[in-house]
């Protein structure tokens, strides 16, 4: 890697990266902090992108005080101008020659679990527009922030983008008919820019999530058994240590899907 000062970016309710990174944030317990946290460790410059102030001020705070540097991108919603303007406070906030986007984690969701008779017309579109539209949104500027980067050693890359799926990019069920289907379309893409962009040394990654993430909501709701119990639940860290993996992998065998789930899987 070059002497520039890398960047991850991360957007989403989970946070996601760059090298600058930028990422989903959420409420700082899930996928998308623990991996700014990590990348902040690894000596990376974090952006992080997530609607409403509180979680990345928070988690600026704290990657700040640890040693880290972050710097904080708020957005009113997920739609095409304001993940567009971000990308460029992003860039002058991180310019070169100092600093190189590197990574770039897309982390985003809107769930909705309902059976498909009590789906409405603004489910289907909030759907679309959070997991969808945004994803596209987010890829453009990644991409065009790749395109314009040095070829890095040893691993030969211009840049990372990772993409955070879930088991229902694969399969629908009973009460995720919306949901699936913004998921499979965010798989899609992934698969799309893989394909396309791999040419020019850029690696894109999907990464099914095949299982409960432990964040704060999900030890309120499940409680502390649920919570110790390594076997059947996900750990946020252990993503993002498969992100920073993925990250580090050389051109010579990149991984375009990975698949995370717990031990004791049974759905």
């Amino acid at each position: 890697m070059s002497s520039a000062k890398p960047v991850l970016v991360v957007i989403g309710t989970a946070i996601s990266l760059t090298c600058i990174l930028p990422v989903g944030l959420g409420n700082g317990s899930g996928t998308g902090a623990s991996t700014a946290r990590l990348f902040a460790k690894e000596g990376y410059s974090v952006a992080l992108i997530a609607r409403g102030a509180s979680a990345v001020t928070e988690l600026a705070k704290e990657i700040n005080s640890s040693g880290g540097h972050a710097e904080e991108f708020a957005l009113e919603s997920y739609n095409h101008e304001n993940i567009t303007n971000a990308w460029a406070a992003i860039t002058a906030k991180f310019p070169k020659p100092q600093y190189v986007v590197r990574v770039a984690v897309f982390n985003a969701g809107h769930g909705v679990w309902k059976s498909f008779l009590d789906i409405t017309p603004q489910d289907v579109q909030d759907v679309l527009q959070v997991t969808v539209a945004a994803a596209f949104s987010f890829a453009r500027g990644a991409i065009l922030a790749f395109k314009e980067n040095d070829i890095a050693e040893p691993n030969g890359k211009r840049g990372t983008f990772i993409i955070t799926g879930a088991t229902a990019s694969l399969r629908g069920n009973v009460t995720t008919s919306a949901f699936a289907a913004g998921k499979f379309g965010l798989r899609a893409l992934s698969q799309s820019l893989a394909k396309e962009f791999g040419k020019e040394n850029i690696h894109v990654a999907h990464a099914i999530i095949d299982g409960i993430i432990l964040t704060g909501r999900q030890r309120e709701l499940k409680g502390e058994e649920f919570a110790q119990n390594q076997d059947v639940r996900l750990s946020p860290d252990s993503i993002a240590s498969s992100y920073l993996y993925l990250v580090n992998q050389d051109r010579s065998a990149w991984t375009w899907e990975l698949d995370l789930r717990p031990a004791h899987e049974k759905w």
